[in-house]
């Protein structure tokens, strides 16, 4: 044989063997580095058995400490297939003390590729103390947490549900899941190639608990509130009745209620349709036109431009036209009253407040113009959300400022061609009245741990000034006589300044008037002279009687007479 022969036989033999080392690498460096930790994963699951420690969900409760959804002590059984010996005496077995469907049981344990099955959930201890008594191998139980709302439908709107595996679905518990709902933890059992326990060191990884939330809901004010809206659905039989109560100083939520409603106990899981319908927070996530509860924001809008000097404000003194009817744009705006025998004859701004005359108001927007008029709506952030800790917010409805025309700012200025969120109107009144003042609204003020170290705080965080002190301190003084002296009576009480305005909207449906049909509400606040509590009461579609000021105003100083009892609010002095 030639060299030259022998030198390339001999190079091809050592190709061939470099080319096996390197693919031997190559398979050792997938292995070992790329998949390793896949693959280690994997055997760790083969040779052991993990049971898992559910974390225990955080709590919610009220301002004042007061539990608003807790956890009830529960179990969860698993079963390790291929570590049973007889999976159909198991079967039975288990579905017997559990009240399940045995041929179905059976079915699952002799399943192909399932490692693990999962029996049943939120069971009690007596029932996890039974099966043990017939010490069924590859069967084992763990803490679980059966979520608890102890007042079922109280807030029912607001706190939402969790999964059945815990997991926040609606309201609070869905917006503020990161913190409640901790992380689990399990004990690792060494285990034999079928997942039966072998002798061996378990490793335990501890769950962490999730964190408490605190809510700026005061349980006592929500409980008038939700007693509120169930007195007005069966006096008045409404689609429904919403109430908003909010602290004017720092737009913290006191109270949202609205019914009907359904128990946080006994969520109708079988029927999507309907528990949508009643986990839905309308006060966050449906608008409506406001009608006259809109006047506050012009009258606002007014008494500032006024105190700057605009010469197209109206004077506290100015008398507007008497006339029932005003035309812009060839379109008629008329007052709900007939102006006969001298109603509503010269008003002031005070007296068309009282009256809640619609062309004084009209009169209002027209003078101060769109561009005016709509730096004050921005200023209230009305087209906007308010920003509130809850999923679902509206932004409401706004006519862009280039596309409005006449007739709509007309509208606009007495409550009509504008939809908002009862939340946004709510939180507009309030920063009409308070000195001026627009805070981002919030439902919960501190999460913090079960030891009481609080881990994160949510201020009262301020956005921007809508109108003066002085301004609104007219404002205030104004809307004051609505509740002594005009629309607003039923919701006066004696020796307290409640102030407030009256709303009765037409609703509107397919862009028509819907015949019959309004939306009845009322916003008022108290003490007038520096305002703690604000309440907006809204009913959609009542029966029978339908003004504002017959329906709502009255529930608003039930609320109000029941905060002065729970809080032993004193009189004014005269």
């Amino acid at each position: 044989m030639s060299a030259t022969l022998l030198r390339k036989r001999l190079f091809a033999v050592l190709m061939a063997i470099a080319f096996l080392f390197l693919a031997i690498f190559a398979r050792f460096f997938i292995v070992q580095v790329i998949d390793g930790a896949t693959l280690r994963s994997r055997a760790v699951e083969q040779w052991t058995r993990e049971i898992p420690i559910i974390a225990e969900r955080g709590e919610i409760v009220d301002c004042n400490g007061t539990v608003l959804a807790e956890n009830d002590a529960s179990y969860s059984v698993f079963a390790r297939p291929n570590a049973i010996e007889d999976k159909l005496y198991t079967a039975q077995t288990l579905a017997s003390v559990l009240s399940l469907d045995a041929e179905q049981l059976y079915a699952r344990l002799t399943g192909k590729r399932v490692s693990e099955v999962t029996v049943a959930r939120h069971i009690t201890k007596d029932k996890t103390t039974l099966i043990e008594s017939f010490d069924l191998p590859g069967v084992y139980y763990s803490r679980d947490n059966t979520r608890v709302y102890p007042y079922g439908e109280i807030l029912s709107r607001v706190l939402g549900f969790t999964s059945t595996d815990g997991l926040g679905l609606t309201g609070l518990e869905k917006y503020y899941d990161k913190y409640l709902a901790g992380k689990d933890g399990e004990i690792a059992y060494p285990t034999d190639l079928v997942g039966a326990e072998i002798d061996g060191v378990a490793v335990y990884y501890p769950a962490t608990d999730g964190l408490n939330v605190r809510l700026t809901i005061d349980y006592g004010i929500q409980a008038l509130a939700e007693s509120a809206v169930r007195k007005l659905y069966e006096e008045y039989s409404p689609v429904n009745a919403q109430v908003l109560v909010l602290d004017p100083d720092t737009f913290g939520i006191l109270a949202m209620a609205e019914y009907p409603s359904y128990d946080l106990n006994d969520v109708p899981r079988e029927d999507s349709e309907k528990l949508n319908a009643l986990s839905r927070n309308n006060l966050v996530s449906d608008i409506y036109e406001p009608g006259s509860t809109f006047k506050i924001v012009t009258a606002a809008a007014n008494i500032e431009e006024y105190l700057r000097g605009n010469p197209a404000a109206y004077s506290l003194q100015y008398r507007f036209s008497s006339s029932r009817t005003r035309t812009v744009d060839s379109t008629t705006i008329k007052c709900w009253s007939t102006h006969a025998n001298g109603k509503h004859s010269n008003q002031t701004l005070a007296e068309a407040l009282n009256n809640s005359c619609n062309p004084c108001f009209t009169d209002i927007a027209m003078a101060l113009g769109t561009e005016t008029f709509y730096d004050y709506l921005e200023l209230f952030n009305f087209g906007k959300p308010t920003g509130i800790d809850f999923s679902g917010e509206a932004q409401g409805m706004l006519v862009t400022e280039s596309a409005v025309r006449g007739c709509d700012l007309a509208r606009i200025g007495f409550g009509q061609t504008v939809a908002v969120t009862a939340l946004q109107l709510a939180c507009a009144g309030a920063a009409a009245v308070n000195g001026g003042y627009y805070y981002q609204p919030r439902l919960v003020q501190e999460i913090y741990s079960s030891d009481g170290t609080i881990r994160e705080e949510l201020p009262a965080v301020l956005k921007n000034r809508t109108i003066s002190e002085e301004a609104s301190k007219i404002l205030a003084s104004l809307l004051e006589g609505v509740v002594a002296n005009g629309s607003g009576s039923k919701a006066y009480i004696e020796g307290y300044r409640v102030g407030g305005k009256t709303g009765t909207a037409q609703k509107f449906e397919n862009g028509a008037i819907a015949q019959g049909k309004y939306v009845s509400s009322f916003l008022g606040f108290f003490p007038a002279n520096d305002p703690q509590y604000l309440a907006l009461v809204i009913v959609d579609e009542p029966q029978g009687a339908y003004y504002g000021s017959v329906v709502s105003a009255p529930a608003a100083g039930d609320i109000f007479r029941g905060i002065i009892e729970l809080k032993g609010i004193a009189p004014y002095e005269t």
